[in-house]
């Protein structure tokens, strides 16, 4: 790793973050050269845990490990500087994040990096094509519900559900319209000094985006990037030369934690993101209670086990796989079928499939 990458973990990282860090792993699987007078590239794969709290995975085909490495160091950097900049729990040395401006509500911060700027102004944007569906103004309702998560996965003999008058008074600091921006000369301003921005439903999969657009214009060309689930895919697989897709996994869900996919996609050049109640939750009176939060109920949406996007833009994918997770079947659909170059695939409680129109072309190779 490049000198820059080893100060950062001097000055910054706790024991456990750098004994992790050391502990990247980077697999190397070498396919058989070719008769041909092209040789084939190497399949190189590395995983990290300390990004946006999950695993994050870049796979790739290149000509050599050091050139596989390079590209993994800048990945690397890109995703740790938005990590940072879209935090809401931790602050850093010398940086204006989300959790700054948070605790700065009330007040007008200058000087805002572009790339939150960036990301604010989208939220804004899913926000109105959502029809309020995604939220990044909903911190004040989605810090309860974390709160009592937590308490309910340390103690679940005392688990128990947020008052509904407590989550209602939240929520009426959740007015986006309240989140003032101004790019042209980088402020942003929080007018409502008890609302908090929460950018869970949009970071990883904008930040996956930026960060794949930064690597191909490097010369990454062969690959994907997955961030938690927010799977970025570039270009085909190069190893031989002749372009195959590449195949990602959709988790079944009846069976989480375990190495069982529901379907086979085959994908180039596209993103594709997940949302399901079967990994972020905590179970009260036996029941499960997961993280993707109604704006109009207040409650974890119940419409289905899981929802994947499909799309070229990995920030679009997400935002998109939270707002239809939110939605009936039918307003859901509609959504995804107004919007081109977009597909989408809901599993329902009951476990039967629906699927928009054009995506089970994805599952045949």
């Amino acid at each position: 790793m490049n000198k820059k990458f080893n100060r950062y973990l001097n000055k910054t990282s706790t024991k456990i973050y750098i004994k992790i860090f050391l502990s990247v792993i980077i697999s190397i699987f070498i396919f058989c050269v070719s008769a041909c007078e092209k040789p084939e590239k190497k399949r190189y794969e590395a995983q990290f845990l300390t990004l946006f709290d999950t695993v994050t995975q870049i796979v790739a085909y290149m000509d050599s490990k050091e050139q596989f490495q390079e590209h993994v160091n800048q990945i690397y950097q890109d995703l740790e500087a938005y990590h940072q900049l879209y935090d809401i729990y931790n602050s850093y040395e010398d940086i204006i994040n989300i959790k700054i401006i948070n605790d700065s509500t009330g007040e007008e911060l200058s000087e805002i990096d572009s790339r939150i700027i960036d990301l604010l102004l989208f939220a804004k944007d899913i926000y109105q094509q959502t029809n309020g569906k995604v939220n990044v103004a909903m911190g004040s309702v989605l810090s309860i519900w974390h709160e009592y998560r937590e308490r309910g996965i340390q103690d679940p003999k005392n688990s128990e559900l947020p008052q509904m008058d407590l989550l209602e008074e939240a929520a009426r600091h959740t007015d986006i319209n309240k989140l003032v921006i101004d790019k042209e000369v980088s402020t942003v301003f929080i007018k409502d000094s008890e609302m908090s921005l929460d950018v869970g439903a949009i970071a990883k999969g904008f930040a996956v985006e930026q960060a794949s657009r930064n690597a191909i214009n490097r010369g990454f060309t062969s690959g994907l990037i997955s961030v938690g689930g927010n799977v970025k895919i570039i270009g085909t697989k190069d190893f031989n030369m002749e372009g195959e897709s590449w195949n990602i996994g959709i988790q079944n869900p009846e069976s989480p934690g375990v190495e069982s996919n529901l379907h086979i996609v085959y994908l180039s050049d596209q993103s594709l993101v997940t949302s399901g109640n079967y990994i972020r939750y905590y179970t009260v009176n036996g029941k499960k209670y997961h993280h993707i939060i109604d704006p109009d109920t207040l409650y974890p949406a119940d419409y289905f086990t899981s929802v994947t996007v499909v799309c070229e833009d990995s920030g679009e994918a997400d935002a998109l796989a939270t707002a239809i997770y939110n939605m009936p079947l039918e307003e859901g659909l509609a959504l995804i079928e107004n919007k081109s170059g977009v597909e989408a695939f809901w599993i329902l409680p009951d476990g039967e499939q629906k699927f928009s129109t054009g995506f089970q072309k994805f599952l045949v190779e």
